[in-house]
């Protein structure tokens, strides 16, 4: 089967930036330049481009260009014992920002009702944007506890949760999660600059006190491009004495 074309152009372009021939923030060849180079009409070049564009490795801006993105990947490293996101973004030299985008008191879903135990059916829910270096990387969704999510709001909207609550004397013990893929649907393809549909990482977490109490439930959908996670995992040996 024959490959089509604009894939066959996107293909050696893709190949020239992760080679280094185009490094990230290098303005790709014009439309002009494409078309004459690989002999192709310009709805095959829009093509090739929306391609890249598709991957993650280039960006359109208006009247500029098409520019190579940066392709440096932020590493969460889920450890044990717990390291929190901000404090290992931090030993790593990354400034992780947020922006708060709402804090209120919703009905959860029934799944979540259930998972964190809400007799009265409430939870505050927040939403947030995060930042990696300035880069906007991931939106997280999170219900926390009313009684913490009441008595917290003013520190929640300005700080990042887990570090929070630590410092307010209740350590989260331990952390229940799940990581999948899903596609960006409108509101999040918007939030995280990506096209609808564009693939996402899904890291679902339960926080847990030192009782096993579930305090906070929520979901982080991140850029597979600028965000992944790593997983340590030792095996323990135990020796009879």
């Amino acid at each position: 089967m024959s490959v089509p074309l604009h894939i066959s152009i996107s293909e050696k372009l893709r190949h020239q930036i992760e080679t280094g021939e185009y490094a990230p923030g290098k303005k790709l060849p014009s439309e002009h330049q494409l078309m004459d180079t690989f002999d192709v009409s310009r709805i095959t070049v829009r093509q090739a481009i929306a391609n890249l564009v598709n991957q993650g490795l280039a960006e359109s801006q208006q009247g500029k260009g098409v520019f190579v993105m940066p392709q440096k990947k932020v590493v969460y490293s889920l450890s044990s014992p717990l390291v929190l996101l901000e404090q290992d973004l931090a030993n790593k030299g990354i400034a992780l920002t947020f922006k708060n985008l709402t804090f209120r008191k919703v009905r959860p879903p029934q799944s979540v009702q259930s998972i964190l135990n809400l007799t009265e059916k409430l939870a505050y829910l927040q939403k947030k944007l995060l930042y990696m270096d300035g880069a906007v990387g991931a939106i997280d969704s999170s219900y926390i506890v009313p009684p913490l999510g009441k008595r917290f709001e003013a520190e929640l909207k300005q700080q990042m949760t887990f570090p929070t609550l630590e410092r307010q004397a209740i350590p989260i013990e331990s952390i229940e999660a799940t990581i999948e893929c899903t596609r960006a649907d409108y509101e999040t393809s918007g939030y995280l600059e990506v096209s609808l549909g564009h693939p996402l990482i899904v890291y679902r977490y339960t926080a847990l006190t030192l009782e096993q109490t579930p305090i906070l439930h929520g979901e982080t959908l991140s850029r597979a491009d600028r965000f992944c996670y790593t997983l340590n995992i030792n095996k323990n040996k135990h020796t009879n004495t």
